[in-house]
């Protein structure tokens, strides 16, 4: 007769077998893509809580209507027929609230190609002329310095080195360059601009130095060897192959710089209209389907310009 160790030894191949066969009947119900939205559901979740259902909210809100002192929960169009008022009466000659929009896309064109020049040869320089990683990592947390300080405290910094007496302005007057201080240097567009390209050319930097990183440098090789100049390498190898880091800096920063009214406030001294200033204002006026209607406004013509831009490249290979 068997022991009940016989029995167990020649049981056990067959109980590990079954718990294999169990194992695999399992994973088999769960296909890649149901453990794909697995992982992706946390982040679903947060991207669905505080952006997308706020977002929601703000676009029902702009269809609310209002008056001084309260919101009235029923559908109307004041928020943007406020937003627009006169418009059409002053046509050919553009309105207020067009002159706004189209002060906000100037300077958003300025601190964008300014920041895409600068950013550009940053990352450039940090790509293909700084060899060691741990220079190249080193020298990109550079860039990171300002971010350790709040964007208030960056802006106010420059108020001593712009301002009618400040360093600038002094030593222009002591070397004789001008004979009386600059007013344009501060609470000016121009501060604006400078402030802005501060803060923000680092969103610029990082994408493109991505992309220029993964560039495979025998295809610079192999433009050299074929007789090509350092101008033609630039444009027909280096550019082609870091567009994606240039869309995505560039969305960064026209989505932020698109949005703004800190800085413009605080450097523009309270005088420069932007579509920003536009819905603070409404916000302090209570009046909060008009701001609303105006960020629906103000989302509707970033969306338009990074919808352009998108079709440069395919950034979700990229992502």
């Amino acid at each position: 007769m068997d022991t009940s160790e016989d029995i167990l030894q020649q049981a056990s191949p067959d109980l590990v077998r079954g718990s294999e066969t169990a194992r695999r009947s399992k994973a088999a119900r769960l296909s890649p893509s149901f453990i794909s939205w697995l992982q992706a559901g946390p982040m679903m979740l947060v991207f669905l809580a505080f952006f997308l259902i706020p977002l929601v909210f703000v676009v029902i809100v702009s269809f609310w209507d209002y008056n001084e002192y309260q919101l009235l929960p029923a559908f109307s169009g004041r928020g943007y027929t406020d937003t627009f008022e006169g418009c059409i009466a002053q046509l050919p000659d553009l309105c207020t609230i067009a002159k706004t929009y189209l002060k906000t896309l100037k300077l958003c064109l300025l601190v964008w190609v300014i920041t895409l020049f600068i950013g550009f040869w940053v990352a450039y320089f940090l790509a293909f002329h700084v060899k060691s990683k741990t220079w190249q990592m080193g020298l990109s947390l550079l860039c990171t310095i300002p971010f350790w300080t709040s964007n208030v405290i960056r802006m106010i910094a420059w108020i001593p080195l712009l301002g009618r007496n400040g360093l600038v302005n002094s030593g222009l007057v002591k070397t004789g360059l001008i004979n009386h201080p600059v007013e344009w240097l501060l609470f000016s567009e121009f501060s604006v601009v400078l402030a802005l390209v501060h803060l923000f050319t680092f969103f610029m930097v990082v994408p493109i130095f991505n992309s220029m990183v993964r560039i495979d440098k025998s295809l610079i090789e192999a433009a050299y060897d074929a007789g090509a100049t350092g101008f033609q390498t630039l444009v027909n190898v280096i550019i082609p192959l870091a567009k994606p880091g240039i869309v995505i800096g560039s969305i960064f920063v026209i989505t932020i710089v698109m949005g703004d009214f800190i800085t413009i406030g605080v450097m523009g001294g309270q005088q420069i209209a932007a579509a920003g200033k536009i819905i603070e204002t409404r916000v302090n006026a209570l009046q909060f389907p008009a701001a609303a209607a105006n960020a629906v406004i103000l989302l509707v013509i970033t969306f338009l310009i990074i919808t352009m831009m998108s079709r440069v490249v395919d950034i979700k290979k990229e992502l």
